[in-house]
């Protein structure tokens, strides 16, 4: 890192952490058209206005004006509301640091505005409190949310000064996180926040301003958890309070609670070298990554609690996977990517990014999911707002900042761990400058060209990650499945790297321990967990009547036009009708003089996940029984 370069990005190591990889700066890569090139445009022009049009509509604009004495009225909206419009605000910082937009400025500043008129003179900011019962503060630490809006006011603060060059929100969170470290640690208060989120904020809060106070202060609350101080609305676990993270080695609790904090605690490591908590992070990933975690990588299996279940609970109908969930997965397998650089968290970041993160929003960009099953007998529909409305900005600042997660570099070289048309531009281990294109229609088309444009004089390596479930070619060799083609030479303008990866389709069986899906199959392309839909069905067949034939052959569909031309696949399927079937003793089976009879075999199309849910309302199955 040179010491001219800008230095910007959601997350940012100090020189002295301790890393295997270092993010390359925000401004560094540039997203073509594709799949998320084409995303990330849509949340420009479409879900960012319109977050500020609902912003406005529900009323979490004018709580702001009402705590500022500028309107008058009550306060709507839930006691974390104020979130929604930092969430916001910080998707906004990484567009317009992306690509100007005066509009966009111009919106960002009358908001910026508001909370500052709505921040009171020692620093405290919450509108619940500061309309509802200004004597309320503090008081409520269990559900009260006060840290965890802080936390959103201060990622949004460094996003705007990082991206767009505009410090204005981040002095308004450092009054706020001076009096939290005031309050947190000089003994007004000895607890923590409920909902886990503050801990990563305060880390990049540090990083953006040199202040270590914030970052102990981020350590001395993650110690103080564990101590079953809270649980009496929900159970300790639900706010991650049932053991000390130290020593922690299994991941339970409320998902998204679970998943901020290691976030955070994945911060702190990489800041003061603590191996306890670096072993507790690595510990619980692999107690979730064993049997805790969805096909799509959505996480959360139990509706009461929003909670992980117990080891292979995870029922397809029952699924709750908030899409919160999901983004804050993304979060936490970056930072232990860049700790380990183990190809890994790359893995699950590209698996929760394409399905358990993109069914969380609409093709149109303008309706949403909160909950993301696996399986909907047609009652769960999207909302153009959700009623709790965490997810919709939420994926405004992930989709805004994705670019941020497709590459890193070390003091050998670069690595690229996610593959979509981009161009990047950074520098060599030796300072000189670099450019690569990359060339692809992945993930529907397992091609991807990576072209040196600029590479300097110095010879270094360039890391492709091999995904863990298909098999792969560079430069026409076959290559083995998992961690990274590691390519060393003197590069030069002009060569080209080829990547072919295996996308056709696949049939994959779920563990046999997950008996929610015993004996059923899911159907893959490459890293994109496919569904049927009611809707692709021939009338009169029910979805609940369909068996997968493994004995057939997979085959690509073509595009399907009513989903903007994503491919499907044709699956080999038998109907079987289970009409008038009933429970009978298994030791009269034999004597039944009919059971389900299969009524035809045919080609079944199976579509993207993450598209599910955007034509016809009606049934969807991601886990399909096999008819074998």
């Amino acid at each position: 890192m040179t010491a001219s370069e800008r230095f910007s990005g959601v997350v940012v190591p100090t020189a002295s952490a301790h890393v295997a990889l270092r993010p390359l700066d925000a401004s560094a890569v540039r997203l073509g058209p594709g799949l998320l090139g084409d995303r990330q445009q849509l949340n420009r022009s479409v879900t960012i206005p319109h977050g500020a049009e609902q912003l406005e509509i529900v009323g979490n604009l004018n709580n702001f004006r009402i705590a500022a004495g500028i309107a008058q009225g009550e306060r709507r909206g839930y006691v974390f509301s104020d979130s929604d419009v930092y969430k916001w605000l910080e998707a906004v910082g990484w567009e317009i640091g992306r690509e100007p937009s005066p509009q966009l400025a111009e919106q960002a500043r009358e908001t910026i505005e508001l909370v500052e008129q709505t921040q009171e003179a020692d620093g405290y900011i919450n509108t619940w409190c500061q309309i509802n019962d200004p004597a309320w503060r503090w008081s409520d630490l269990e559900m009260g949310h006060e840290l965890y809006c802080g936390g959103h006011l201060m990622q949004a603060g460094v996003a705007l000064a990082r991206a767009a060059g505009d410090a204005s929100l981040l002095r308004i969170a450092r009054r706020f996180a001076d009096l939290v470290d005031d309050v947190f640690t000089h003994g007004q208060q000895d607890s923590t926040d409920g909902h886990p989120e503050v801990e990563p904020a305060l880390v990049e809060l540090f990083r953006a301003t040199g202040e270590r106070r914030y970052l102990e202060l981020a350590a001395t609350l993650i110690d103080r958890r564990g101590y079953r101080r809270f649980g009496g609305r929900f159970t300790p676990e639900y706010y991650q309070d049932a053991e000390p993270v130290r020593g922690s080695s299994s991941i339970t609790g409320h998902a998204v609670r679970a998943l901020y904090l290691n976030a955070g605690v994945t911060d702190i490591f990489t800041e003061t070298g603590d191996e306890e908590l670096k072993a507790a992070m690595l510990a619980q990933w692999d107690d979730l990554a064993a049997g805790k975690m969805y096909l799509t990588g959505g996480i959360g299996s139990r509706h009461t609690g929003e909670a992980i279940g117990d080891p292979y609970e995870l029922p397809p109908d029952r699924a709750y996977c908030e899409t919160c969930a999901a983004i804050a997965s993304i979060m936490w397998n970056w930072r232990l990517l860049l700790v380990t650089g183990e190809s890994r968290f790359a893995d699950l970041i590209e698996r929760t990014l394409y399905n358990g993160f993109l069914s969380g929003v609409s093709l149109d960009g303008r309706e949403f999911f909160y909950v993301n099953p696996l399986q909907s007998r047609g009652a769960h529909r999207r909302h153009g707002w959700n009623p709790v409305a965490c997810c919709p900005p939420n994926v405004m600042r992930t989709l805004a900042s994705i670019q941020q997660y497709i590459a890193t570099r070390d003091s050998s070289g670069l690595q690229l761990h996610q593959y979509t048309a981009a161009e990047i531009r950074t520098t060599t281990p030796a300072g000189e400058a670099v450019e690569l294109r990359i060339d692809t229609r992945y993930p529907w088309d397992g091609r991807v060209e990576v072209e040196v444009v600029a590479a300097g004089e110095e010879e270094w390596t360039l890391s492709l990650r091999i995904p863990d479930w298909g098999a792969t070619r560079v430069d026409g060799e076959p290559t083995e499945a998992g961690g990274y083609a590691r390519l060393k030479r003197r590069w030069r303008a002009g060569d080209r790297v080829m990547l072919e990866l295996d996308v056709s389709p696949r049939l994959t069986a779920p563990n046999p321990r997950i008996d929610a899906v015993r004996g059923c199959i899911a159907v893959e392309r490459g890293p994109v967990v496919y569904c049927i839909e009611e809707t692709d069905l021939p009338g009169g067949v029910d979805l609940a009547d369909v068996r997968v034939d493994p004995s057939g052959k997979l085959a690509d569909a073509g595009p399907v036009s009513s989903l903007e031309g994503m491919p499907g696949v044709a699956v080999p399927a038998s109907v079987q009708s289970l009409d008038g079937w009933q429970d009978v003793d298994y030791r009269d089976l034999r004597e039944l003089p009919a059971g389900p009879q299969t009524e035809r075999s045919q080609q079944l199309l199976a579509i993207p996940y993450l598209a599910w849910a955007n034509r016809q309302d009606g049934a969807m199955r991601v886990w399909i029984p096999d008819a074998e």
